[in-house]
């Protein structure tokens, strides 16, 4: 029986054409026109005119930091029920994280984060940005977020990595932070295999991204360097890659929002199934179709059903562990965390890439419908 991936890549056929054209061109080294490409294309998708193509969202969200001038001594707010990539580059920089909880939409708690900046001010910390994580493809409430910052003089980072094709408000997801972070990892809604992208509005910041990304050289014949840089640009490869995919991005969430609905559909009215809400502010990409169990009510809890999935071959993950449950920052400061930890306890993300069958799809409930007989 073939194996039912959470969320595998899903190539058109375009692919190989744009990287034969990348190969036939010699530009086979980082850099090249179809990364001056991808960058301009993906621009024009989420509405924000300046773009620079990396190796990772993780290094996206690390070089927002740095531009901030962000370091030793600092504290960054950051969404508490996330991947630990939105996490990490804070830590590359120096400074310190300080975790929020999630509100009903599953994203961070513009309240929470008023009180969280209030008290960690209060207590003489310097709390320097933001960084709010768009959830399993789920905007935050940035209108509520930016008058938040605005008020205690913090910028917004959008960790859009999860969120290339959802809405805010009519607008394109990305374009709401004073940054924006997106990726192309291997199980995002358009891959380039591995790679990331900045976006602002800020040409000077991206142009200084731009020089960070490649060691910082300066711009002189010899090799001349007055800040310490990364290496974290994109191949022109992989950026060939990235445009054929995105070439497709309306038709990829067009099919996850509809595998969506199925589930929804074919767990309708079964006790204890429950779905991630959608915000009245926006539309998700449904990158990920997830569910929460009540074991109770369902009669197998979170982690019975997953490993009845496996046993089928079938790949299924619980929620993210929050941040603040996370070993490696147990001793950060943390606000809240009850939503998010019930949501880890309970919450379980089904197969959901665009390429699913319907065939799957139903093997996927009916298998999942099982688990209650174990």
């Amino acid at each position: 029986m073939t194996r039912v991936y959470l969320s595998p890549p899903h190539l058109t056929g375009r692919e190989a054409e744009l990287v034969s054209e990348a190969i036939a061109s010699n530009w086979i080294a980082p850099l090249g026109p179809q990364v001056d490409a991808f960058e301009a294309e993906l621009g024009d998708v989420v509405g924000v005119e300046h773009a620079v193509a990396l190796s990772s969202g993780t290094a996206a969200l690390h070089l927002a930091l740095v531009l901030l001038g962000i370091g030793p001594g600092d504290e960054v707010a950051c969404s508490d029920f996330t991947f630990a990539a939105s996490a990490n580059p804070i830590v590359y920089t120096g400074a310190t994280p300080v975790f929020v909880d999630c509100d009903e939409t599953w994203t961070i708690d513009p309240g929470l984060l008023d009180r969280a900046l209030a008290e960690r001010r209060g207590a003489g910390a310097s709390v320097r940005a933001v960084i709010a994580v768009d959830l399993y493809g789920q905007c935050c409430d940035y209108d509520a977020l930016e008058e938040v910052s605005a008020r205690h003089d913090v910028v917004l980072i959008q960790d859009s990595t999860e969120s290339l094709g959802a809405t805010y408000r009519g607008a394109p997801a990305g374009g709401q932070g004073a940054l924006a972070a997106f990726s192309f990892n291997g199980n995002k809604i358009i891959t380039t295999s591995g790679g990331g992208m900045l976006v602002s509005r800020s040409r000077e910041w991206i142009e200084h991204a731009r020089k960070l990304s490649t060691q910082a050289r300066e711009p002189v014949p010899h090799y001349e360097h007055v800040e310490i840089g990364f290496n974290y640009r994109m191949s022109n490869l992989l950026a060939a890659l990235g445009r054929a995919q995105l070439e497709t991005l309306g038709e990829r969430v067009a099919a996850r929002r509809r595998i969506r609905e199925r589930y929804r559909d074919l767990l309708d009215g079964v006790p204890g199934i429950s779905f991630m809400p959608e915000a009245p502010y926006g539309t998700t990409n449904a990158w990920l179709t997830c569910i929460v169990v009540d074991p109770e009510a369902f009669g197998a809890d979170r982690e019975t059903v997953r490993l009845v999935l496996e046993a089928e071959d079938i790949e299924a993950r619980p929620l993210w562990k929050p941040m603040h449950l996370q070993p490696v920052f147990a001793s950060n400061v943390s606000f809240g965390g009850d939503v998010s930890g019930r949501l880890f306890e309970r919450g379980l993300c089904l197969p959901s890439g665009s390429s699913l069958t319907d065939e799957d799809q139903d093997r996927v409930v009916a298998t999942l419908l099982s688990a209650r007989m174990t």
